[in-house]
């Protein structure tokens, strides 16, 4: 009859586990695996029964799923690489017309539609405007300040 280490039962179910997160993505089998693996390390430091080694790797399944829930939920920064508002807030732009508050600016060699910040004035036609954000396709826009003027304090 042929025995098979307990340990090495478990270090290759996790090794399963793990090689099949590779070829069926979920990001489920991978902290189960992780969970099998580290019964197997326990297995091979001390040879605990059958019991505790299931115990072990209930234990350590829960961990490390609560941990990989725990990391889907933080919220990820979002880069400012190739978002819409990262080249174009804080640059100028040229109005060229507005009816009320939307209308439109030229920015570089391009003419966008544009929509005036709250609590901007309407501005007249060649008016210097600065880009406040980004909605869709249309640029917020508001008067630029003048150079040499700065914000009131608050004090």
């Amino acid at each position: 009859m042929i025995t098979i280490e307990p340990a090495l039962l478990w270090l290759a179910a996790g090794l399963t586990l793990l090689g099949a997160e590779v070829f069926i993505p979920g990001a489920f089998l991978m902290w189960v695996g992780l969970a099998a693996l580290g019964t197997g390390g326990l297995v091979l430091a001390v040879t605990p029964g059958f019991a505790v080694q299931v115990s072990c790797f209930a234990v350590l399944s829960a961990a490390s799923i609560a941990i990989a829930l725990r990391l889907r939920r933080r919220p990820r920064a979002r880069p400012g690489v190739n978002t819409p508002d990262s080249g174009l807030v804080g640059r100028t732009a040229q109005a060229l017309s507005f009816r009320g508050r939307e209308g439109r600016v030229r920015l570089g060699d391009s003419d966008w539609p544009a929509q005036l910040a709250a609590g901007a004035a309407v501005p007249e036609p060649d008016a210097i405007l600065r880009v406040v954000g980004v909605r869709g396709l249309v640029l917020v826009v508001e008067p630029a300040k003048p150079a040499g003027m700065t914000e009131p304090s608050r004090a």
